[in-house]
C-alpha cells in the first residue's frame, strides 16, 4: 500500500505555467470557475452560488491536502498570480497505487494548451513522486476537449459505462481513460 504525504507542499512549474497551492485569495477564480453553468456542464456537481461555496471549495481542497488525500493546484501562467485553471489528484487509492486525476480552466483559457500543458506535470508528479501505477480521468462522453487533452497526454480509452450516475434527475454515461507509468513518457 502507498504512503501518500503532501507536505511539504511542492508547486509544479512548466514552460509557461507555475501550479502552486490554492487559497482564500482565489475565490473570486474558483467561484468564476465552479459557478459557470458551461464550466461545469460535464461535471455533476452543484454549481457555486456565492463567495461562501466558493471559500467552502477551497477549504475542502485544503483539508484534502492536510489530511493525504487529495492534493489540487491553481493552474497560473508565470508572472500572473491569478488562477486560470485548478487540477490535481482525488479519489486516490492507496491500496491500488491509482488515482483519478480532475482539472478545469476558465473558459477564456480554453483551446491554448494550457491543461495539456498542466496534466503532463501533474502526472509527472503522480508517477514520480506519489509512486501511482496508474492514474485515470472519468469524463463526460460528450467533453470531446477533455477527451482530446487525455489522448495528447497518452490516456487510452478503457470504459464507457452507461448511464452509471444520477445527477438532477438525468442519468450520465461516463468514459475511463487511463495511463500506467510503463506507458508515460515525460
Amino acid at each position: 500500500m502507498l504512503s501518500i504525504n503532501f507536505h511539504p507542499f511542492i508547486n509544479l512549474e512548466t514552460e509557461r505555467l507555475l501550479l502552486r497551492r490554492i487559497d482564500i485569495n482565489d475565490v473570486e477564480e474558483v467561484l468564476a470557475m465552479r459557478g459557470n453553468p458551461e464550466t461545469m456542464k460535464y461535471i455533476p456537481r452543484p454549481l457555486a452560488k456565492t463567495k461562501e461555496d466558493a471559500l467552502e471549495h477551497i477549504a475542502m481542497i485544503e483539508e484534502k491536502i492536510q489530511s493525504n488525500v487529495g492534493i489540487n493546484w491553481g493552474i497560473t501562467i508565470k508572472g500572473n498570480n491569478k488562477i486560470i485553471g485548478i487540477i490535481g489528484h482525488y479519489r486516490i487509492q492507496p491500496e491500488n497505487h491509482r488515482a483519478e486525476i480532475g482539472y478545469m480552466s476558465l473558459p477564456e483559457f480554453n483551446g491554448k494548451g494550457y491543461i495539456t500543458e498542466a496534466i503532463k506535470i501533474v502526472v509527472a508528479y503522480g508517477f514520480e513522486h506519489m509512486n501511482l501505477h496508474s492514474i485515470e480521468a472519468i469524463i463526460d462522453p460528450d467533453n470531446i476537449a477533455s477527451e482530446r487533452v487525455l489522448q495528447k497526454n497518452g490516456f487510452v480509452k478503457e470504459a464507457h459505462i452507461l448511464e452509471n450516475e444520477l445527477w438532477e434527475g438525468k442519468y450520465w454515461d461516463t468514459v475511463i481513460y487511463s495511463l500506467l507509468r510503463r506507458n508515460f513518457r515525460s
